[in-house]
């Protein structure tokens, strides 16, 4: 118990933090020149005061035991052999990390490999489910996008090992993270505002609005932008939505961009809902954000992998279900995968 305390003693100290450097990005729209931070239209919504950390994280630390956390979930293992024919198919690694590839473009999504998504080795939320994959096994990855700089998103170990495994990879990241990768041994970084576009192979990839926040060391809440991700072929569109609370930023993505055939949409770290609503969607937002994103498909994400918040690790995909069903909507369409399961048929066939 004192071993935890110590913890929140410390994450506190962290993520109280004043805001203070010296990158400053004053032709993006989306960068307040006043306070030196990114902004979303509506406002940093997630800046918490000591009293609502302190009492989220003693819930956190004396909450009820979770047999997932001990357990895991089920994982779809995979090989260097079997990952060599990687084509036309997506994969769950776990968390918000994905792998997909169509029409010759291998992407992944925030690698997230690492035992624990925390700033210390020894502390922090623990993996709790394995990986199905070696970085060392991955197929040649041509983009890796970021979402934002969260440790359960953005992973230095994880980063680091791609970085020197794949020698032809680009990272594509939200304005502010290109000197911190660069930093970790990555050789071709590109950052982006929201809605700025570059093209890959006849691809179009672009950072989306999304809401939430940023932060992972002392004194740089909110220095660096968060993003989805829209990636666009000539016949097929990918919404990667990241880390969001529910706004109206999907809506405005599709007034845009049109409508994504496939959407990652996140569906767990929840609850208490008051502490999380403004950076996370439970399982009925997503169904809205399914809805507003008019995808053909959609895969939930950022669940079952790491213990971040309070409700059961195993609740996410039932709640999705119940949701699903009371929307009308057909779960077949919707899916929350196994570990390291794959799903090939939602590419154009």
């Amino acid at each position: 118990m004192l071993f935890r305390w110590a913890f929140l003693a410390i994450f506190f100290s962290i993520t109280l933090s004043g805001c203070s450097g010296t990158m400053t990005y004053p032709n993006s729209p989306n960068f307040n020149k006043q306070t030196a931070r990114f902004q979303h239209p509506k406002g940093d919504l997630h800046n918490k005061s000591f009293a609502d950390l302190f009492k989220f994280f003693s819930a956190y630390f004396t909450r009820e035991s979770d047999e997932r956390e001990s357990a895991g979930f089920p994982v779809v293992l995979s090989s260097k052999s079997n990952l060599a024919t990687f084509k036309e198919n997506l994969m769950w690694v776990g968390h918000s990390t994905l792998l997909l590839n169509h029409s010759g473009l291998t992407i992944m999504t925030d690698p997230q490999f690492s035992g624990k998504a925390s700033p210390f080795s020894f502390m922090g939320p623990k993996r709790v489910t394995s990986s199905p994959l070696k970085i060392a096994d991955l197929p040649q990855i041509d983009l890796v996008v970021i979402s934002h700089n969260h440790y359960d998103h953005l992973d230095e170990a994880s980063i680091r090992e791609i970085a020197k495994t794949q020698l032809s990879v680009e990272f594509l990241v939200p304005l502010g993270l290109k000197s911190l990768l660069e930093e970790w041994g990555a050789k071709n970084v590109t950052e982006l505002d929201w809605w700025q576009q570059v093209q890959r192979k006849g691809v179009t990839i672009q950072p989306t609005p999304v809401q939430h926040w940023s932060k992972r060391k002392f004194f740089d809440r909110n220095k660096t932008l968060w993003s989805g991700w829209m990636i666009q072929w000539s016949d097929f569109a990918f919404y990667f939505a990241g880390d969001a609370g529910y706004s109206s930023d999907f809506k405005e993505t599709v007034e845009k961009l049109g409508n994504p055939d496939l959407a990652a949409i996140p569906i767990g770290a929840y609850e208490p809902r008051d502490f999380m609503k403004s950076a996370h969607i439970n399982p009925e937002e997503a169904v809205r954000v399914f809805s507003d994103l008019g995808a053909k498909y959609a895969i939930g994400i950022h669940w079952g992998t790491f213990k971040l918040t309070l409700e059961p690790m195993n609740e996410p995909p039932k709640r999705l279900k119940k949701a699903l069903k009371a929307a009308g909507v057909d779960g077949k369409t919707f899916r929350a995968l196994k570990h390291g399961e794959m799903w090939p048929e939602v590419l154009p066939n």
